[in-house]
């Protein structure tokens, strides 16, 4: 069994069909998702249905992303909305075909989708040797613990040596370079999916991970062993 992470796919479904081809996840690996699924790239619509499909099939966690967050709160408030679609919502909105107006077309997205937004997707989820959370954690305190602007909003600066000990898997912090960035007991895998580079796939416990494009490129690499 493995468990593999990936990266902030951002409307990136091409990237994400390709990557998943490349991994080919059996039913017994264990799929983490970082979080921002939507916004940026032409294809949220797309992203938000082969996740709800691949929950069906696989063993799949889903961690919620500030652009989820956003995404919900665009629903609710219209100054919330305004910001949102500044900030890549209006790209989401056309991936349904909707006009990047106001209120009217965030009521015509599916419930589906925002029943999988705001229900099926967790704030940080932990296994017996690691963290995965989108943004950051407090080094001292339980993911349990931790506050919303580190959860989803902190940018990643230094090492996370966290009181548990375990590896942190994160995103949320784009990697102009399309590398990911391993900082030892850190590893950021967002590598700028929707500004042409890669969406990643973490193999966290072999290290060795794949990536794809948005033209359906694939590569692979290795981390250095711990």
């Amino acid at each position: 069994m493995r468990t593999l992470a990936i990266g902030d796919v951002h409307g990136s479904s091409l990237a994400l069909d390709a990557l998943l081809a490349a991994v080919r996840p059996t039913q017994d690996d264990l799929l983490v998702f970082l979080g921002d699924y939507v916004d940026r790239g032409p294809d949220t619509r797309g992203v938000l249905e082969r996740l709800i499909a691949l929950r069906k099939t696989h063993r799949v966690v889903c961690l919620r992303g500030n652009h989820e967050l956003m995404m919900s709160r665009a629903r609710r408030d219209r100054s919330e909305l305004k910001m949102w679609l500044a900030v890549g919502g209006a790209q989401a909105l056309a991936s349904y075909g909707k006009a990047p107006g106001m209120s009217g077309g965030v009521k015509d997205i599916p419930d589906e989708h925002w029943d999988f937004i705001e229900k099926q997707c967790v704030d940080w989820f932990e296994t017996d040797t690691h963290i995965f959370v989108h943004a950051n954690l407090a080094p001292g305190l339980p993911p349990s613990e931790q506050s919303e602007l580190m959860l989803f909003w902190e940018f990643l600066t230094f090492p996370i040596n966290h009181v548990s000990r375990k590896m942190v898997v994160c995103g949320h912090s784009s990697q102009k370079s399309g590398v990911p960035l391993d900082l030892g007991n850190t590893i950021c895998i967002d590598t700028y999916a929707y500004g042409g580079k890669w969406l990643t796939c973490l193999d966290v416990n072999s290290l060795h991970y794949w990536q794809a494009n948005f033209l359906g490129r694939i590569c692979e690499d290795q981390l250095p062993p711990r």
